[in-house]
Formats: structure tokens, C-alpha cells, sequence
């Protein structure tokens, strides 16, 4: 028997509803409504929910309508920050307008997004000792304090997003002094949160979420107000991000902060203990050498680290430097805030150190990962369904969806993952006629994946070929930054069409670009993979290079396949490979993202029909038109206008 919240949302979705009444040419679409039905019922009658949604289902209204004629507390995290701000202020709006419904809303960033008065006081007593152009900013920085309502850094647009000054005037919880400051009355961070808690329905994103439930942010304790519901948009996001907040890092830009902070406490406070600057300067020192170690060696397993000579020897010189600074801090403690608060840190980070070189934890990976300018060190989990289990407590209805959740047609993967076993579990496909919209492409006479030379000049080929045949609008996905460099110098010269490479500009830059030349092509890695949204015919053809299978060397990965194998499974069938279809259907879900889109997606790796496993990748993937021939896929390129 279907509730009556059940039988209000299938009201609004038929030809008689809201959604009828405001939106131009409303058809009812079945698979919508489905979802929508799902959705209430998961809150009406108190029970979980996995939901993946293929593309053009229209999950967002199909979750935010049951959420709002619930009348319940909502709270709705995304993956993405452009998600969280088109919930927000548009179809959050939109939908409160059309159902004639008056709650309040709110919009909550983590605390780093907005202004902190004090921190800014205190660069504008410093301003002497800092450059022309820094003074510059943080004078622009100042004016607009006294103009903001809500502090949202994103809203500062005298600035550029990328001035040295903007990380030293932010909320952090490591500075924040909660009810001792004196601008806790008008603190921004303070009055977002006061707002979340007196909305009905807040949206955040799922750093945001989880830093709430997990760390408890010093100074305001919790952010985000206790909910009924909480929905998870973009949710296949979600075990990597528990995996993160369940574990621990510490990154060699961390560090550096800290022992540059320290030498600013002695020369403004401390004065007469001039040990404070000398230890500090051999920490950044030892920081430097551990730092120059670690790119010159390239490992990424942190055992491994240990287990050689010259890298452990540098890492426990960087370890004692911070532990003897400590030890004289601890002389001075009581004497000045900021230098108290300094020690805590110090302390915190010897003692993380400390965990790293013990490495106890044969149920965590133990990684190093070397950025452009820093090393970070982490600790991840290798199974956080226990944890997520008391994370998702029974009083709240947990909701999770996406467009890419499932595995060979089954959502048991993420959903053991999460610990979340007995969570209804539902598939809604696509409403987009596959079969005539797209061609997936696995070309003949490919040869062994991989990096030598003859499989780049392969590829390069069909890339030629593809680029030429969709006159350009094409994007070119890759599974490491070194295939990545090796096409883009390749197809330098060889295509009369503009190239976009990643690393070139920001993401976002890169995509106006392609948006607004219309015939360009577009090569990038991961973060291209997902949260790109290009319609119609600006994007006919995706080339990927090959199955995005993780590194076996990857730390995470070792620490997972040594306890699957201990319990007797089979790591590749049960880590590696539900991975690489969630990561494959992702890049493929860039292809088509309307109804009227047409395209052609090419794969040039055949081990998805050469290889058993392959059906796994296919069954997954949406019914496209499938074929091995070049050519015919070439054909269908030219035919789109």
C-alpha cells in the first residue's frame, strides 16, 4: 500500500501536477517517476536506499520533490561544487516556487570558503612586512569584508581565486579560537552555520559531510543540523571519500607551514629564545632533504620507504627535528596562544609520524603520493563498512544515487562497500534511445595495451582518424599522464583542429574553451572522467585509451588484495575489477547527455572481447550500437551535422 506522501509525489509528476502546470512541454517519464516513487517510499516507511540512475533519468527533481513534500529535515550532499550551487540556486528555487512550498534553505561550504575576520586583522597589523602586490590584495580583501553579508570567498571578485593571500585570511579550525574571539559574534562561518541549522533543507558537498559526522570541527562543534534525511547525489564518490576521513596524511606543505609559522611566533613574541628559530630552520631543513629524497627515488609504498637505507635514515632526521623542537616549545608554553596552539600541532604531527614509522596497522595502506610542489603521506583503510555501519545510524533514512553505481548489473559492490547490505537496491536505466544515439568501437587489430612505441602510434592513428571524421568536438580520456603527453605531442601538427591538453589551464577554462571554439579537442586524465557536462554537438566522439584497471603497484590496492586473499577471494574480481567498470562507465557517460545527442565512442583495448571479464565491462555499459569496425564508426561520425 503506497503512502500518502507516495501518492502526493505521483501526483506532481502526472500530466495534472506541478511539474506539468511550469515546465514547457512536460512529458511524463516513467522512469522518473519511478525514482521519485522509490525515494518517498525509502523515507515514508524508513529504509535505505541504492539508486543508480542512468543519464537523462532526471534523478535531481526525482529526489528533491519526495524530499520536500516530506516536510522533513533534508540535507543533501553532492560530489561536485557545481552541483551544490545549481541545487541551490536553481532547482532548489525552481521547485519551492512551483509546489508552492515556503521553508527555508541553505547552502553550506566547508569553513575554508569563508572569511575569517580575525585572521585578517591580524595580516592587516603584519601588512608592513609583506610586498606591494600582496598589500594590494589583502587591501581589496579588507574593503570587501565590510561590504560582504555571508564572507563566501567565492563571491570575493576583486581578488584573483588564486592570490597568495585569500589561504591566510580563511576559516580554519586549526586557527579558530570559537567563543574567545572577539568577532564570534558576527564570524561568517558562525552565521552559516546558524543558517543551516534553522533551514529545512541544506545542500553541502561530501567533504563537508563527512568532516561534520567524522571530525567535529574545533570551535563550533558540529556544522550540519541532525537530519531525517540525508540524500548522496553523485554517490559512487562516496567509499573513497570515507576511505580518506577514516584514514589519516600529512603533507610536506603541512609541515613546512607550521615551522614557518613557528619562526614568525619567535621574531613577533618569543624573542628571547632564539632555539626556537634555530630548530625550526633545521626542520625545514631536514623537511627539504626528506622532501628532494622522496621525487628523486619515486616510491609510493611507504614500507618500501622504510625498507631502504637512505629514505628511512632522512625520514627519522625529519621526525627527531620535530621532536626536538617540541621539547623547547614546551618551556614556553603558556606564554603566547598562537605558539600554544603551534605546539598542539607539532605535537599531533610528531605523533602521526610516529604511527607511519611503526606501521601497525595491517588493515590500513600505508602510501606516499608526490604532488607537484609536496609529499603527502597516507593512511587509508582497506575496508570501512564497520565504520560507515555506525556512520549511517538507523534514526536517518540514508539515500544514494548515481549514474554510475553498479556492476554487471548488480549494486552489491557499493553497497558492501558501505556496509550497507540491507539497503532496497534499484536500477533505473536510461531513458535515451542508445541503439540509434550512439557506436561503441573496439578496433580490429589492436595491439597489446600498454606504453611502447608501436601502441601510442596505434592510437595516435585512430585519434587522427576519429578527429578528422567528427571535424574535431572530440574528447580523448586517458588512464595516465604519460600516454597523455606522448598522443598530445604526437597529434601535434597532424590534426587541423584546435588541442585543449590537460595541465594547460584549469579544468573549467579548458571546458569554456572547447564550449565556446566548437570544433576542438580535448585530452585529459581522471578529473576529466566525470563532472563534465557537454550537449548536443559539441562533443560527438570520446576515445579512450585503454580499461582503467588500477596500478597493481598502487599501495591501497596491495593492502586490499592481501585481505581479500586472506579470506580466500580473488582481488582481481572483487577490487580491481568493479573499480575499473565504475571508472569505464563514468568516462563513457560523458558521451551522450541528451535526449537528441549523437556520438561515437572508441575503446582501443581489446581485452573487453578478448578477455572473460570483458562481459562484465559491456553488460554495464549502456546498449549502444557495437561494432569492430573503424570505419563504420568513422561513417556514423560523418553523418552528424
Amino acid at each position: 500500500m503506497s503512502s500518502t506522501l507516495t501518492q502526493s509525489v505521483i501526483h506532481e509528476f502526472s500530466e495534472r501536477g506541478a511539474l506539468a502546470k511550469h515546465v514547457h512541454n512536460y512529458h511524463n517519464r516513467q522512469t522518473q517517476t519511478d525514482m521519485a516513487v522509490a525515494v518517498s517510499d525509502a523515507i515514508a516507511k524508513k529504509h535505505n536506499l541504492i539508486l543508480e540512475a542512468g543519464t537523462g533519468v532526471g534523478k535531481t527533481f526525482a529526489y528533491l520533490i519526495p524530499a520536500l513534500l516530506s516536510g522533513k529535515q533534508v540535507v543533501v550532499s553532492t560530489g561536485s561544487k557545481n552541483l551544490q550551487e545549481q541545487l541551490f540556486l536553481k532547482d532548489l528555487p525552481t521547485l519551492l516556487t512551483m509546489l508552492d512550498i515556503h521553508v527555508k534553505v541553505a547552502l553550506l561550504k566547508g569553513r575554508n570558503n569563508y572569511l575569517c575576520q580575525l585572521r585578517l586583522e591580524k595580516q592587516m597589523h603584519m601588512a608592513s612586512q609583506f610586498t606591494e602586490y600582496y598589500i594590494d590584495d589583502l587591501l581589496k580583501i579588507n574593503q570587501w569584508a565590510h561590504l560582504t553579508k555571508d564572507g563566501d570567498i567565492g563571491n570575493l571578485t576583486s581578488v584573483a581565486e588564486h592570490s597568495e593571500v585569500i589561504p591566510t585570511v580563511v576559516s580554519t579550525k586549526e586557527t579558530c579560537t570559537g567563543k574567545k574571539c572577539d568577532h564570534y559574534d558576527v564570524c561568517f562561518t558562525r552565521k552559516a552555520r546558524i543558517k543551516a541549522m534553522d533551514a529545512k533543507v541544506v545542500v553541502v558537498n561530501h567533504h563537508l559531510f563527512f568532516a561534520d559526522r567524522l571530525l567535529k570541527d574545533t570551535g563550533f562543534a558540529e556544522l550540519l543540523p541532525d537530519a531525517d534525511v540525508v540524500i548522496f547525489d553523485e554517490a559512487h564518490l562516496v567509499p573513497d571519500i570515507c576511505i580518506n576521513y577514516f584514514g589519516s596524511h600529512i603533507s610536506s606543505r603541512e609541515i613546512d607551514l607550521l615551522l614557518n609559522g613557528i619562526i614568525k611566533i619567535h621574531k613577533a613574541v618569543i624573542r628571547d629564545s632564539i632555539q626556537l628559530e634555530q630548530l625550526s630552520q633545521r626542520g625545514l631543513l631536514a623537511l627539504s632533504d626528506w622532501h628532494n629524497a622522496m621525487y628523486e627515488n619515486q616510491v609510493f609504498d611507504w614500507r618500501k620507504v622504510l625498507a631502504n637505507k637512505h629514505l628511512a635514515t632522512v625520514s627519522w632526521t625529519l621526525q627527531q627535528a620535530l621532536i626536538d623542537l617540541a621539547n623547547v616549545m614546551r618551556h614556553h608554553l603558556g606564554r603566547d596562544d598562537q605558539l600554544d596552539l603551534a605546539f598542539e600541532q607539532l605535537h599531533e604531527l610528531a605523533e602521526k609520524l610516529q604511527d607511519y614509522f611503526e606501521c601497525k596497522d595491517i588493515q590500513a595502506a600505508y602510501s606516499v603520493e608526490l604532488g607537484p610542489r609536496f609529499v603527502m603521506l597516507r593512511l587509508s583503510p582497506i575496508n570501512v563498512a564497520k565504520q560507515c555501519q555506525q556512520l549511517f545510524d538507523a534514526s536517518t533514512r540514508w539515500i544514494f544515487t548515481s549514474a554510475t553505481l553498479q556492476v554487471n548489473r548488480s549494486l552489491g559492490h557499493f553497497a558492501t562497500e558501505l556496509g550497507l547490505s540491507s539497503a532496497q537496491q534499484i536500477i533505473l536505466d536510461s531513458p535515451f534511445d542508445y541503439p540509434n544515439q550512439a557506436v561503441f568501437c573496439v578496433p580490429r587489430h589492436l595491439g597489446k595495451v600498454g606504453q611502447s612505441e608501436h601502441t601510442v602510434k596505434q592510437l595516435v592513428e585512430v585519434c587522427i582518424q576519429a578527429i578528422n571524421a567528427a571535424q574535431g568536438r572530440t574528447f580523448i580520456l586517458f588512464t595516465s599522464h604519460q600516454m597523455l603527453a606522448q598522443v598530445a605531442s604526437a597529434l601535434q601538427g597532424k590534426v587541423a583542429y584546435p588541442l585543449l591538453v590537460q595541465g594547460q589551464a584549469s579544468k573549467q577554462s579548458l571546458l569554456n574553451k572547447f564550449r565556446q571554439l566548437g570544433n576542438a579537442v580535448l585530452l585529459g586524465t581522471s578529473s576529466f572522467w566525470e563532472g563534465v557536462d557537454v550537449r548536443g554537438k559539441l562533443l560527438s566522439c570520446v576515445i579512450i585509451d585503454k580499461l582503467p584497471f588500477v596500478s597493481p603497484d598502487d599501495a591501497l590496492y596491495k593492502a586490499r588484495a592481501a585481505n581479500a586473499e586472506r579470506q580466500g577471494l580473488d582481488p582481481f574480481t572483487h577490487i580491481s575489477l568493479p573499480q575499473a567498470v565504475i571508472s569505464l562507465k563514468q568516462g563513457v557517460g560523458r558521451l551522450i547527455r541528451d535526449e537528441k545527442d549523437r556520438g561515437v565512442l572508441i575503446l582501443c583495448d581489446n581485452r573487453i572481447v578478448n578477455r572473460a571479464y570483458g562481459q562484465a565491462f559491456i553488460n554495464s555499459l549502456p546498449p549502444m550500437q557495437r561494432t569492430r569496425d573503424l570505419d563504420r564508426a568513422l561513417q556514423f561520425l560523418k553523418q552528424i551535422p
